[in-house]
């Protein structure tokens, strides 16, 4: 006997989910410059590997003969697949069903607590959230019969943050998202969100006028310049969707699969013993003269190899990924273009992408040229030593190689921050280093203040005091004392560099597994 016609029946059931929310609905979605999120995924993974999970997971009607008369598929579609030919799973709402809101069956196929994040954690492969959706809504209360204490179902944020301590997740938020989705969009290492199309917030612009009696577009409360540029909420945005799916693929070829694994490791084609002869003359003598710091990180590592995460906020450090060599390497910069003074936002943006990296294994090199925290009344309301001081405390617990690099200023608690004192202290200088506790300039004032004050001439001693300190701060001294451990011609960074993280790696390889960070954050 044959099995023809069940077979055939899941073949009708698979198209009919294709179809997603229709014909009408899917025109709608794509007139609103979205990709479905079928479309999406197709666009994310290698061609023909996905392997969907769950298509047949939906609401059906049957006549009185037993036979479907409709077929409203779920609203979240999940499987895997491969990214450049490694695993991944996957899944994202659709939001031409029902806005991608729940189906409220009793097992969830993504979202918190759903079979996608399970099968992540258990398989320990990356996880991509596409969201598209947002969440929960008061219409619930009423299927239920009652309201659901916050927090407290069968489908909490727990596998969520266990996630992030085994396996690297990636969250592009693809339209508006609000309530759960949104705080599942924040649970992870890196996230992104399409401008223009994209909008994510603590509560939409309805409850936010019901609130505070002010109405707001969509845009203007939770668009990417609020979201990416202001409020640093979400990392990187993206031009249309096509260009956050090619972010995302380029993102997770840095990341190992697990927290298991080293960052994967590529045939480099630029040697590492490129010596760049402009590096010898990139930092001005004029101590507050800017240059060009994402020129300096470009001549340093492998060419071509820099993704930068965060781009447009806490624009006075630079964070991105790199290679040196093939090897993976995340880089932490100061950006005299903006002042290079480390700001909240700034010491923020640091401390995330340190953490980021110590997690999944990747060796961190800081390019320094900081003067130190922000000062001043703004400053200190806005708490920058406490947030200042979260970053010095995450890196005495690293795992990681460090390799800090003195370009230019090296000063306070911020560039103490730059340090690997959980490891080898180890510190590589350029000629034009400078450091020390604070400037001599402002140093100077305070510590000779009374000398200064009753001078005949307290601007002369000043300065002579300056140029009497000056020579002792030179870096070759502090090299003879061997208080750092190099000083370098600049050209020699890329070599020296590619050198020590091939010597490193095999000790690497002893320290893999989740980090274990004791104690209570500032």
């Amino acid at each position: 006997m044959s099995w023809s016609a069940e077979i055939e029946e899941i073949h009708r059931r698979r198209r009919l989910a294709e179809q997603c929310g229709g014909t009408d609905a899917v025109a709608r979605h794509h007139a609103d410059g979205k990709l479905t999120v079928r479309e999406r995924i197709g666009h994310l993974l290698d061609p023909g590997s996905f392997q969907e999970v769950g298509k047949l997971a939906g609401q059906a009607q049957y006549n009185d003969s037993g036979q479907l008369t409709s077929f409203v598929p779920h609203p979240y579609v999940a499987g895997i697949g491969r990214i450049a030919g490694r695993p991944v799973a996957v899944g994202g709402e659709d939001y031409t069903i029902k806005g991608g809101s729940g189906s409220g069956s009793g097992r969830r196929k993504g979202g918190q607590g759903g079979f996608i994040e399970d099968l992540a954690a258990r398989y320990r492969i990356p996880l991509v959230n596409l969201i598209d959706g947002v969440g929960g809504s008061v219409e619930s209360i009423e299927r239920r019969g009652y309201s659901t204490f916050p927090g407290s179902g069968p489908d909490g944020f727990e596998r969520s943050v266990e996630l992030l301590g085994i396996v690297p997740v990636v969250s592009a938020v693809m339209g508006a998202a609000a309530g759960g989705p949104s705080g599942r969009a924040i649970l992870s290492h890196w996230t992104i969100m399409v401008k223009g199309t994209s909008q994510i917030f603590a509560a939409g612009p309805p409850v936010v006028e019901r609130a505070y009696g002010k109405k707001l577009a969509k845009e203007e409360l939770g668009g990417a310049q609020m979201a990416v540029d202001t409020a640093g909420t979400i990392d990187n945005a993206a031009e249309n969707e096509e260009d956050c799916l090619r972010q995302i693929r380029r993102f997770l070829s840095y990341l190992p699969a697990n927290v298991w694994e080293l960052p994967p490791e590529i045939t480099c084609d630029d040697p590492p013993d490129r010596r760049e002869d402009a590096l010898a003359d990139i930092v001005p003598r004029a101590p507050r003269q800017p240059y060009d710091m994402r020129k300096l990180i470009a001549m340093v590592v492998d060419r071509d190899s820099v993704f930068e995460i965060q781009p447009t906020f806490g624009r006075a450090a630079i964070t991105c990924l790199a290679r040196l060599g093939g090897k993976v390497v995340g880089v932490i910069a100061y950006n005299p273009m903006h002042g290079g003074v480390v700001d909240v936002k700034a010491a923020r943006k640091q401390t995330h992408f340190t953490e980021l990296c110590d997690t999944f294994n990747i060796p961190l090199v800081f390019l320094v040229d900081v003067p130190g925290f922000q000062i001043g009344l703004e400053s200190e309301a806005a708490g920058m030593l406490r947030i200042g001081m979260q970053g010095r405390f995450l890196n005495m617990q690293l795992t990681v190689p460090v390799y800090t690099v003195v370009v230019r200023k090296c000063y306070g608690m911020a560039g103490g921050s730059t340090v690997d004192r959980a490891g080898l202290n180890f510190k590589i200088a350029w000629p034009s280093a400078e450091w020390g506790s604070l400037p001599i300039e402002g140093g100077v004032k305070a510590a000779f203040r009374r000398e200064i004050d009753s001078a005949a001439d307290p601007a002369q001693r000043e300065r002579e005091i300056e140029q009497e300190i000056r020579a002792y701060a030179s870096p070759f001294r502090t090299a003879e004392a061997f208080a750092v451990e190099d000083l370098i011609d600049p050209r020699e960074t890329r070599p020296y560099l590619c050198r020590f993280l091939e010597a490193a790696w095999p000790g690497m390889r002893t320290r893999l597994g989740p980090k274990a960070r004791a104690g209570v954050r500032p």
